[in-house]
């Protein structure tokens, strides 16, 4: 028994497969040091209609593996010394994306080591002859979401000016867009990003398996980040048109989720298509590697590898000793300058949390302040202010930023399925903000410098969008 065991082991211990298993444990391991980055991912992949196709990834780098098969079986990994350099900026943009509280930012790097680890294990000669399937697993990370306002203000200039050409009238109010025949908004949803997203995913997976020259690669894949851009406008406009020919802007846009995914698939099928009489599939495969000598040892494997592996743990090490000291401070109860006819209900203090209740008419607004401690994390005090104002909203939400007739921005929150509205700002440094990129900027200064944040939120129990931006127009003091 012992004398198979030991055939078994020897089997499978090669100096062949030896840099796989050890770049699969040090995988192993960076998925456990960076739990946090990998659980954000899987949960946005569950909860977002534009992230649902992420679960495809893996299956299909294992299939881009397999279709190289004989980069697999002839290909010598030599271990590569040099990527613990680039490591190192790599964890300065880790830690740099934690203080900014941009998990997109925190799960690109945890990618970016993972391919630096695959090219100590493997060698960059092997590495590059298996790229195509080894940097797909960027789109592991839901990112785009920063997107999402650009591709608004340009899906609502694209129907204004189809409009226009049409002699069609229209008058628009931010993404709002009016005609004789009723109201559209541009929403989150109606954006274009969940095509964006997608066409990218397909038009990469199609270039890297029907082109082989990168030129080709590059061309068809910006191509794909172009057309769907376009296209949605295009659909947008379709919409709108509709609700022109109907007479009803209700009726244009019935159902026009599911005919936008119809829409989609023929853009896409239509960009396969265009793709087709320039295909190089017929041609060979990526080059296989020529040997360099003898496979490495397990001692040249362990000296490549772990060095990444202990300057990719040094980042979440380091923010988890900064976080600890966080300094405790008094709850901030602010001083809420509410309309006249408003009435202040009951206040409640519990620790760092404030509520505090208005009846304002017909409508019930709840009003929650949270205080930080001096030193938190932008992203703390953003999920502190986004969940407290989600909380009983609603699942299907809509965002969009406003700001009051004196200038003070606020996040508005609108639940399509509950018709229930929120809106949310922190304060940082006696500055009232969203949570913008700048935002963040200036919160990551204030943690720094120990400064105390406050995230207030503020719900309307019924439907009640009017109240809630009147009851905003006021501020607060502290």
């Amino acid at each position: 028994m012992s004398a198979v065991l030991a055939a078994t082991r020897a089997s499978w211990l090669t100096p062949t497969r030896a840099p796989w298993l050890v770049a699969a444990a040090g995988l192993a391991l960076l998925c456990l040091a960076f739990r946090p980055e990998v659980q954000a991912a899987v949960t946005v992949w569950n909860t977002s209609t534009a992230y649902g196709h992420c679960w495809l990834v893996l299956p299909i780098v294992g299939w881009l593996l397999w279709e190289r098969r004989l980069v697999l079986e002839a290909g010598v990994a030599h271990p590569s010394f040099w990527p613990v350099l680039l490591a190192l900026p790599l964890a300065a943009f880790w830690t740099l994306a934690d203080w900014l509280g941009i998990m997109e930012g925190r799960q690109l790097a945890v990618v970016g080591f993972a391919e630096l680890l695959l090219i100590a294990a493997l060698g960059f000669p092997l590495w590059w002859a298996l790229s195509a399937a080894f940097l797909y697993l960027l789109f592991l990370v839901p990112f785009g979401a920063f997107l999402t306002p650009a591709l608004q203000h340009f899906t609502t200039s694209f129907i204004i000016g189809g409009l226009h050409l049409l002699d069609i009238p229209v008058d628009a109010d931010a993404f709002h867009i009016r005609i004789p025949e009723g109201m559209f908004y541009v929403a989150e949803a109606c954006a274009g990003l969940r095509f964006l997203i997608a066409s990218v995913a397909f038009g990469t997976l199609y270039a890297v398996t029907i082109f082989r020259s990168p030129w080709r690669r590059a061309a068809f894949i910006a191509v794909a980040c172009v057309v769907p851009v376009v296209a949605n406008g295009v659909r947008g406009l379709g919409i709108v048109l509709l609700g022109h020919l109907l007479g009803s802007a209700e009726a244009g846009a019935a159902d026009h989720l599911i005919y936008g995914w119809v829409f989609f698939s023929a853009v896409i099928l239509l960009l396969a298509l265009a793709g087709l009489p320039f295909r190089q599939d017929s041609e060979a495969d990526a080059a296989v590697p020529e040997p360099r000598g003898p496979p490495a040892r397990p001692l040249a494997l362990l000296l490549a590898c772990v060095p990444v592996l202990l300057v990719a743990f040094a980042g979440p090490i380091l923010a988890g000793g900064l976080g600890a000291h966080g300094r405790a401070t008094a709850a901030l109860v602010p001083r809420v300058l509410a309309p006249a006819s408003c009435q202040a209900g009951a206040s409640t203090l519990d620790g760092a949390v404030s509520t505090q209740l208005f009846q304002c008419g017909a409508a019930r607004l709840r009003v929650i302040a949270t205080t930080l401690p001096a030193g938190a994390n932008p992203a703390r005090i953003l999920d502190a202010a986004r969940l407290a104002a989600l909380e009983g909203l609603g699942t299907d939400i809509d965002s969009e930023g406003w700001r009051s007739p004196a200038g003070r921005p606020w996040m508005m929150l609108s639940a399509r399925d509950t018709g229930r509205n929120a809106a949310y700002a922190v304060w940082s440094g006696g500055t009232q903000m969203t949570g913008g990129l700048r935002d963040r900027l200036r919160m990551a200064r204030g943690m720094m410098g120990g400064g105390q944040s406050v995230a207030i939120s503020v719900v309307a129990e019924g439907q009640d969008a009017d109240a809630l931006r009147a009851f905003l127009r006021q501020g607060f003091l502290f």
